[in-house]
């Protein structure tokens, strides 16, 4: 029971007068077949793209793109339906998770009441950012093209419709129609959309070749062109060499999420039963390249409007130190600090520059590693946190007593210096592979490479419960 007049009750209070108003995507009464999950993953993920090539009605697209920073991260196109993208449900999961993770809020995960409690709140703050993002965007981007009050109200009205439907795409996979979450479906098959496109695309380009690496590459063999003209390739256009590039980061990936720590463990309920309790070199996962990306996205963005309103012509010395942009092309910084937080994408670039490129790499080090140490301790992934979940699950380290402070001991040899060595390998990927110009983005593939290797974990578990049943039970799955 939470004291009264703390922030717990309060929400509490508010939840419970809210929750009747707020609808919600009900369980399968059973748990479906994994066929008929993956239908269901495939449905969401058709009606997500064909949003996602739907031009918001009554919308003239700016001369240039506000979020391009985070179109990856928030799987968003711009001047379509899903011009916000997931940027709302990340954005109010992540205010939830800080809140829980900086105990403002006490609860209890292990209480269905409390859990239902938290998906409750984190959707009627979604539900708050959605409109808040959505009046925000549509007013100080789209509004001054509108021909119309009217046209505006309608405008942002699509932008809240699309992101609510976003919502409960997410929420009808997650509630065990689908398989994994809809967020990282929609993620995943953005950035592949864009890979493909670099690969396949049969589109002319500016430098008379074809946009596609394959394509451009089959005209230039029949029509007898320089190799080297393919295997190279100026104004960001996909090349031979950064396919290469590409793959050589997704085998990086790839092995570096298979590296990992075992810890020996012991069930002290189920005589026999020895497993181990692995630590992944990437123990935070992608979470604080994420977080770190949308600081980088929401400051360009901030500095955009700033710049568009006070600085235009970049005659204010103050402003100019914070980030300069070219008035003809204002889509990214030309100087100041933001200038050197962002990628200058592709080699061709970063060779004109090559203290830029250093700096973002740097920058990216950094700014991961402090979200990865941040994170353990929000995001309930700590020493401590993890030796009390063992001891609550009846499973212990053999050889030591069964008690928080030995289990504690022994993952802070490990969780803190793996947490800072993933952190800077995951920020000299990032950054480097923005820098490189590689297919999808640095963060792109990140996410995508994580996202994958979890739904293939995720298929071969269901498929092994499928076989047998009883595992589920003894793993504690219903």
């Amino acid at each position: 029971m939470s004291v009264e007049g703390t922030p717990t009750s309060i929400l509490r209070k508010i939840i419970t007068k809210a929750e009747i108003y707020i609808p919600q995507v009900p369980k399968p009464k059973k748990k479906l077949s994994l066929q008929v999950r993956l239908t269901w993953c495939g449905l969401a993920l058709f009606i997500y793209m064909i949003m996602s090539q739907t031009p918001l009605y009554g919308a003239t697209t700016p001369a240039f793109d506000f979020l391009a920073f985070a179109r990856v991260i928030f799987a968003s196109q711009q001047g379509t339906l899903v011009e916000l993208g997931i940027g709302p449900i990340v954005t109010g999961g992540l205010l939830m998770q800080l809140l829980k993770g900086s105990e403002i809020f006490h609860l209890d995960f292990k209480k269905p009441e409390d859990r239902s409690l938290f998906q409750t709140a984190t959707k009627l703050v979604t539900y708050i950012v959605i409109i808040a993002e959505s009046i925000l965007y549509g007013i100080s981007v789209y509004g001054p093209r509108l021909p119309s009050p009217e046209a505006g109200y309608i405008l942002i009205g699509q932008l809240i419709a699309a992101s609510v439907i976003i919502m409960f795409l997410d929420e009808l996979i997650q509630k065990g129609w689908g398989l994994g979450s809809g967020i990282s479906l929609f993620i995943a098959a953005g950035v592949s959309q864009q890979v493909m496109w670099s690969m396949f695309s049969p589109v002319p380009a500016g430098d008379g070749g074809l946009t596609g690496v394959i394509p451009n590459l089959a005209t230039s063999l029949l029509n007898g062109g320089n190799l080297l003209d393919v295997f190279f390739r100026a104004n960001q256009l996909p090349s031979l060499f950064v396919m290469f590039l590409t793959a050589g980061v997704l085998l990086i990936l790839v092995y570096t999420q298979g590296i990992k720590i075992e810890i020996p463990i012991v069930s002290t309920k189920y005589r026999g039963f020895s497993a181990v309790y692995p630590i992944k070199l990437m123990y935070v996962s992608n979470i604080p390249v994420i977080l770190a990306s949308a600081l980088t996205a929401n400051a360009v963005f901030i500095g955009q409007l700033l710049w568009a309103n006070y600085n235009p012509n970049n005659n204010n010395p103050f402003m100019n130190l914070i980030g300069m942009f070219d008035p003809s092309s204002p889509s990214t910084p030309i100087g100041g600090i933001l200038y050197y937080i962002t990628p200058p994408r592709g080699l061709d670039i970063a060779v004109l520059d090559p203290l830029r490129a250093v700096l973002y790499v740097l920058f990216m080090i950094g700014i991961v590693v402090l979200f990865g140490r941040l994170w353990i301790e929000l995001g309930g992934l700590s020493a401590k946190t993890a030796a009390k979940n063992l001891l609550d699950a009846d499973v212990q380290v053999p050889g030591f007593r069964r008690s928080n402070e030995p289990v504690e001991n022994i993952l802070q040899k490990y969780i803190p210096s793996v947490t800072i060595i993933g952190s800077m390998i995951l920020g000299v990927i990032a950054g480097s592979s923005d820098v490189l110009g590689v297919f999808g983005g640095g963060v792109g593939i990140l996410l995508t490479v994580d996202i994958l290797i979890n739904y293939y974990n995720l298929l071969i578990r269901e498929q092994v419960e499928t076989v047998m049943p009883r595992l589920g039970a003894l793993l504690g799955r219903k």
